[in-house]
This record gives structure tokens, sequence and C-alpha cells, in this order.
């Protein structure tokens, strides 16, 4: 990827104006805007032995504010967000992302290299093949608020820095498609603020956010729209004012109070 086609230019600098990096909407024949999937699950299935991890999945992933995908424990939602990464292969259906698409990654513990702050970004950049440019790594570190660390060892840092690590270094890859999977779900609510305006940050440049969360509260000051699955399955789909207001299934409603879904 060309180094003058990065998504660090694009991020809001200094109150520049964010430009937009998802792909471009599609118009039909009429001149009318719809919306564009950046991402389309078809009847995807995944089965270890006999046991359905996730079973016929369907939903596309609309551009704009963010697709929160929420659940109970063991529901799915960490094989949904490697599956639609690419991480692992489903049994049976079909995931397509639009031509050009580029996916990145935040895990809920990420590894650390054992190199320092600033190299983790640069290997970053050289898997994905874009150039190790230091003007480059300097804006990713300074947009996670880690600019001070920068030749710190990264396995140093505490749990709040090395999430905001993380997700500079998925930036590296210049993402129009951000998985995160419960990525403050061990910070305290000092570190979780930090990360979250860098999520904030990083969905108002453009970028698409998919995260899975169990924090509620977190969903509510994100989510454009929810996917809800239990046992593998979506059992919801809808806007996020819809979802927390005006639940349709009696499994969401029994979550959103905090019962157990048996």
């Amino acid at each position: 990827m060309p180094g003058d086609a990065s998504i660090l230019p694009m991020l809001p600098q200094g109150g520049g104006r964010p430009l937009n990096l998802a792909p471009a909407p599609h118009r039909s024949e009429s001149g009318g805007q719809t919306e564009t999937a950046v991402l389309t699950l078809e009847a995807v299935s995944l089965r270890i032995g006999s046991t359905a991890l996730l079973a016929d999945v369907s939903l596309s992933v609309m551009r704009g504010a963010p697709t929160i995908i929420m659940g109970p424990n063991g529901s799915g939602k960490t094989t949904l967000l490697k599956l639609a990464m690419g991480l692992i292969e489903p049994t049976s259906g079909a995931i397509t992302p639009p031509p050009g698409t580029r996916r990145g990654f935040v895990f809920q513990r990420p590894v650390m290299l054992r190199r320092t702050a600033a190299e983790n970004i640069a290997f970053a950049r050289t898997a994905s093949g874009s150039p190790t440019d230091p003007s480059a790594i300097a804006r990713l570190l300074d947009l996670v608020g880690l600019a001070h660390v920068a030749d710190r060892p990264a396995r140093k840092l505490s749990g709040g820095e090395q999430q905001r690590l993380a997700l500079a270094r998925a930036l590296a890859r210049e993402p129009n498609i951000l998985f995160l999977d419960e990525p403050t779900a061990s910070l305290d609510p000092a570190a979780t603020k930090l990360v979250e305006d860098v999520v904030t940050r990083v969905a108002s440049s453009g970028v698409k956010i998919v995260m899975a969360t169990h924090d509620i509260g977190q969903a509510r000051r994100f989510a454009g729209e929810v996917v809800f699955l239990v046992k593998g399955s979506v059992v919801e789909h809808a806007a996020g004012s819809a979802f927390f207001e005006q639940p349709a299934t009696e499994a969401a409603r029994r979550f959103l109070v905090g019962d157990l879904i048996l």
C-alpha cells in the first residue's frame, strides 16, 4: 500500500476534517445513494466435531457507526470476529468483503513483541507491506497517547498502554474495517476511557468498527447497530437505539437486565 494512501493523514489531527476511508457508497441507476456493506456473511457456520460454535449466521455489516456484537459468555462473539477477519475458516457458508477491503484486529489480551513500542508498530507496517516511515510511526503513537513511551519495551507497559499500542499496531495495517474483541474487558475505568477515546477518533475517521463487548454502558455509547448472539445464532440484529430501548426478543430483554440466558 503506498504511503500517501495511509490511514495516518486521514485520522483527525489537530481538529482537521476527517476523511472517509470506507468504500465509496454504491449509486443506483437513478442516481440515488444506498448503503454499502463492508462485509457480508451468508449462512456461515463453524462446527468442531458435533458442536456448533456458530450456526447459519447471515448478516451484512454496513458502513457507518460501529457495529456492536453482544451476547452471553460462550455465545460466539469472538468466533464471529475471527471468522470475519479471516483468522479461521467457516465449516460452511461464505464471508465476502468488497474488493480492496483491508481488515485489522485487536485481541482482548494482545501479545506484545519483545521490542519497543515504536518497533512493534514498525513491524506491523512492514508485515502489511507499508513503508516503515518514522513520521508515520510517530503519528500513530501520538494518536493513541503513547509518544512518551516510544522507546520503552512494549512488554513493560501497563495493560491499558499495551491495549492502546495494540490499536496503533492494528491501524498500522491501514484498515478500513477494524475488529475489536472486548478491548477494555480487563481495564480499569481510566484506562477504559483512554481506549474508548482512541476508538471514537478512529470511527470518526471513517474506519468501520466492529466490536464485541459485554459492557452494556460501552455498547450504548458506541452502537450504531447491535448484533445479539445466543448459542452461536443471531437472535436479534437492530439499530442500537431500538435494541436498548425496545429489544424484540425475550433473550435480549433478559440479557439487558442481567438475567441468565439458558
